[in-house]
């Protein structure tokens, strides 16, 4: 629609006269508009609820297709200056996301010494389908008025924090025991802090308590009430925690302020370590505004080049993650440059063989489907436009990433870009393992700490079972 908007006055319209606006409808398209309705109905929103409809998928809201008549109507025929009286509307198709919708007005009546004018008013969408009809009953502007319009305001649709449901439900439960391994700094005596204070871990500090002490006393916090476990450095605290995990006195590990390697090496140490028969592997759940749900991004902190092996370690470590959380069936995209396989591209040639793992059983839990490109992993309009027929593609839970450094630009352009929030955790180790950063916000490091105590309770839960 052109910036500038030029009415038609009374005298000027003719009996037969049409218009016409066409616009595609996109996911965030239905968001904003339930955020402003306040019509927040499952069948809008919700992907998996809907999947279970009679429809098969989410539709948007009847009126977001009435308002593109309205739209018209007051942009293009009449145009500005028109005042709406009534409008009549009969819904005949539901509209899905990456529909083009084109609505349609045609003067029917013009009601001599009232400016009434009478409109047909027809939506179809790109297949020629009737979507609405119906009729609308204006009064058309008596004056010529030619309007600029201004900049609209960007809109970013921010969901309250899709993790604070976890959050909630983890502070609702006893709090468990977590070793802060090496804090030493003011942002690791803070942390450790903060999830106690939050009802979430109770912690163990270990490190060289001078070192501690005087970390606390810049932060201006008291470390009443918490034990310290002294050592002489880094390497040492990394090794009691993992020491201390592997007797049962903690639950869960938290990285301080050594580097990530010194930590880890300890976890998957041959003698003495933390290992299972899965390879570890990095999480960075993710509270994207401008997606609909969480989601995952795995595995952009520890794998490098992981081969194939590792790859379906990587994504059933996230998927059962995913499931302690309460996600039965979670989608998973093994994501490529392209969503065809091609010998030249190893990315894709590993996805689909975890494609086909999944349903031979090797991957368990989950909807599995690769090769993927981003934007068809997360948009239904983008795998619509490429026919891209999955029960993952536009709606992907967790994005398997083909190395490190893909996941590691993915998940922090979604963080400085997208102003995502990403809570961070390593799977595959007999614990969880919180890995924070100095940047990272303070609901980052409370997310992160509630999911690995969930991680820790309904696993130990369900091994009771």
């Amino acid at each position: 629609m052109s910036d500038t908007l030029t009415n038609r006055t009374f005298d000027q319209l003719q009996i037969g006269e049409r218009a016409t606006l066409s616009r595609t409808l996109h996911r965030e398209d239905i968001s904003l508009f339930a955020a402003l309705s306040q019509d927040t109905s499952p069948v809008h929103l919700d992907a998996a609820f809907a999947a279970g409809g009679p429809l098969g998928h989410i539709v948007a809201h009847g009126m977001w297709t009435a308002g593109l008549v309205s739209a018209l109507i007051g942009a293009r025929l009449p145009g500005p200056g028109t005042v709406s009286l009534e409008q009549r509307i009969r819904y005949l198709s539901p509209v899905a996301p990456g529909d083009t919708i084109t609505s349609a007005v045609e003067v029917t009546e013009l009601i001599a010494g009232t400016r009434h004018v009478r409109l047909a008013t027809v939506c179809t969408n790109q297949r020629g389908e009737k979507v609405l009809e119906g009729e609308a009953l204006v009064i058309a502007p008596g004056a010529h008025v030619t309007w600029t319009a201004g900049r609209l305001p960007e809109t970013v649709i921010r969901h309250p924090g899709r993790y604070q449901g976890f959050v909630d439900q983890a502070r609702a439960l006893p709090m468990v025991t977590a070793a802060i391994v090496h804090p030493c700094s003011k942002a690791a005596i803070l942390g450790a802090v903060e999830v106690r204070d939050e009802g979430l871990l109770d912690p163990l500090l270990i490190g060289p308590e001078a070192r501690i002490r005087a970390a606390a006393d810049e932060a201006g916090v008291s470390l009443d009430g918490m034990v310290i476990e002294n050592t002489q450095h880094s390497h040492a605290a990394a090794a009691r925690a993992v020491d201390l995990a592997d007797r049962g006195r903690v639950s869960v590990l938290v990285k301080g302020s050594l580097h990530s390697d010194e930590l880890l090496a300890a976890v998957v140490s041959k003698t003495g370590g933390l290992r299972t028969e899965r390879r570890i592997s990095h999480v960075y759940a993710m509270d994207v505004p401008a997606y609909g749900k969480p989601v995952m991004v795995t595995d952009a902190a520890i794998n490098i080049l992981p081969t194939l092996e590792h790859k379906r370690d990587i994504c059933q470590n996230a998927v059962d993650l995913m499931r302690l959380l309460g996600m039965d069936l979670p989608r998973v995209a093994i994501l490529a440059a392209v969503e065809t396989v091609n010998p030249g591209m190893p990315a894709t040639l590993d996805a689909a063989a975890l494609t086909v793992m999944a349903a031979r059983g090797q991957i368990t839990g989950a909807l599995v489907d690769g090769p993927l490109a981003f934007d068809n992993a997360i948009s239904p309009e983008a795998a619509a436009t490429k026919g891209i027929t999955s029960p993952v593609a536009g709606q992907a839970d967790i994005l398997l990433v083909p190395d490190l450094e893909a996941g590691n630009m993915l998940a922090k352009q979604l963080i400085y870009f997208a102003g995502a929030t990403a809570a961070g955790l390593v799977l595959g180790a007999r614990v969880p393992i919180v890995l924070t950063s100095r940047a990272d916000p303070l609901s980052a490091r409370i997310a992160s700490a509630a999911l690995a105590k969930l991680a820790v309770i309904r696993k130990a839960e369900r091994g009771a079972a």
